[in-house]
């Protein structure tokens, strides 16, 4: 027997409420868990993997001197002492989570638990008041939403069931039948677009571009009407300069329906990495001053009936 579509379930990290960047109005947003790619400069690591993971708050942690629960449950020996604080050897960790159920300040946490598509839809339906007001609702993102293909696809179709209005931001990097799937039940796309070339594309994500880009196209072939938000984020020594700029706007500018946004480049991701047991591998460099207002100018010099979202 197929399961009931409301009890379909997936792997989220964070369900964030009030968010006004991610599609219109006031949104609850559902961060799932689960990446393809492997940006260097991710935000969100934690997203990457699509299991629950442990990461360890070292400032946290209350110190052997009041408690050593963490060493008595850790079975591979993954936590030994360092001076006064635990320390995980990240090669042996065989991620049980044990060590972050018994720990008090929550120094040791999980990132990740299961839910139903009731579950996150209830929690979203809490704020709905606010959602008619503003003519806000439900947004998909991550990670990559179509890294789960079943939950995200039977929560879609389930919020809009409920009249709850939808977004979702992909990477791209999916099955087309997925992501068209995905689309037949969404009010807004916002579709990442990083850099057009394809071999740099993959030695900053790991993966080529071909497939991401061959998606946007078949997704407004297939849907005209939908409205996309074609998203880049600004990468030092990765497409901070007209060219590559350049490149991804001569791409979309003949879409219609089309909307164009260039993210600043931000590291407020970074101290995750290191609880994850991880290392940050962008440069610390800021961007120059005035590098947005240019690389503005740029897009409407080279385009300027595309709409550019300031």
């Amino acid at each position: 027997m197929a399961t009931p579509p409301t009890r379909v379930t997936g792997i989220v990290f964070s369900i964030q409420k009030f968010s006004v960047h991610d599609g219109p109005g006031i949104r609850t947003i559902a961060f799932f868990k689960g990446c393809p790619l492997r940006c260097r400069w991710c935000s969100n690591p934690e997203s990457q993997s699509p299991r629950p993971e442990l990461a360890y708050n070292r400032d946290r942690c209350l110190t052997f001197a009041h408690c050593n629960r963490c060493l008595d449950v850790c079975g591979p020996g993954a936590i030994c002492r360092d001076e006064d604080r635990p320390r995980i050897d990240w090669r042996i960790c065989t991620q049980c989570l044990r060590c972050a159920d018994v720990c008090p300040p929550k120094a040791l946490i999980v990132y990740g638990y299961e839910v139903t598509v009731a579950q996150v839809l209830d929690e979203v339906e809490r704020d709905g008041l606010f959602y008619a007001r503003s003519g806000g609702g439900m947004t998909l993102s991550g990670g990559e939403p179509l890294h789960q293909p079943e939950f995200a696809i039977a929560l879609l179709a389930e919020a809009r069931r409920r009249r709850i209005n939808t977004a979702m931001e992909t990477c791209g990097y999916c099955r087309s039948e997925d992501l068209l799937s995905a689309a037949a039940h969404l009010n807004t796309l916002i579709y990442d677009v990083k850099i057009i070339d394809a071999e740099r594309h993959r030695q900053v994500t790991d993966f080529s571009n071909e497939l991401i880009l061959e998606n946007l196209k078949q997704v407004r072939s297939a849907f005209p009407g939908l409205p996309i938000l074609i998203r880049t984020p600004i990468i030092p020594r990765v497409n901070d300069n007209d060219a590559a700029i350049g490149e991804i706007v001569d791409f979309i500018a003949g879409m219609s329906n089309v909307r164009y946004e260039m993210l600043p480049y931000h590291r407020m991701g970074k101290p995750k990495y290191d609880y994850l047991g991880r290392t940050y591998d962008i440069s610390e460099s800021p961007a120059p001053d005035g590098l947005m207002a240019h690389l503005k100018r740029t897009v409407r010099g080279r385009h300027p009936d595309l709409e550019l979202v300031e």
